[in-house]
C-alpha cells in the first residue's frame, strides 16, 4: 500500500507501506541436498519478499523516487505496527525488509541507515511505514 501524508516542513511525502516480515524463526527452513543440509528461504519469506517488491516499484512510480548512486546513502525512517503486545525484537524485521527491497529501492543494503522511530499496536492493521531520504554526500571545502 501507499499513503500521501503530511511532514513537517508542509510539503507531502509518500510514505511505503508493507507487511510485517516472518520472524527470523520463520524466515529460512532447513533442506537436504544429498547428504548436505541447507538454510534455504521459506515459503513465506519468497512470497514477503516478492510482494515488498511490487509494493516498492508501486512506491517508485507514484512518488517519483531514483535509485541512489551507491556513494548517496539512505535514511530509512520506520514504525512498526504490530498485531498484538507479544514482546518483539524491532531489530529482526530489519534484515528481511532491506533485503526485500534491495535492488529496487538501492543497489546495496549497506547504504541503508534505518531508524526505528517508533512502535505501536494495531491489532486490526499491522505493518510497517517506511519514509526514505537521500542523504547527499557533501564535500569537504577544497575539495
Amino acid at each position: 500500500m501507499v499513503k500521501w501524508v503530511r511532514v513537517n516542513n508542509g510539503g507531502e511525502q509518500m510514505k511505503l507501506i508493507v507487511r510485517i516480515p516472518p520472524s527470523v524463526n520463520h524466515s529460512h527452513v532447513n533442506v537436504r541436498a544429498g547428504r548436505r543440509l541447507m538454510r534455504v528461504r521459506s515459503e513465506a519469506t519468497k512470497q514477503y519478499m516478492t510482494e515488498t517488491g511490487w509494493l516498492a516499484r508501486k512506491w517508485m512510480r507514484e512518488s517519483g523516487w531514483k535509485v541512489p548512486g551507491r556513494d548517496e546513502k539512505v535514511v530509512m525512517r520506520i514504525w512498526i505496527f504490530w498485531p498484538d503486545r507479544r514482546r518483539r525484537d524491532t531489530d529482526n524485521t530489519l534484515k528481511l525488509l532491506q533485503d526485500s527491497l534491495t535492488g529496487i529501492l538501492w543497489e546495496d543494503d549497506r547504504q541503508v541507515l534505518p531508524r526505528v522511530m517508533d512502535y505501536e499496536v494495531d491489532r486490526e492493521n499491522p505493518r510497517i511505514e517506511i519514509e526514505l531520504e537521500v542523504k547527499r554526500r557533501e564535500l569537504k571545502d577544497g575539495a
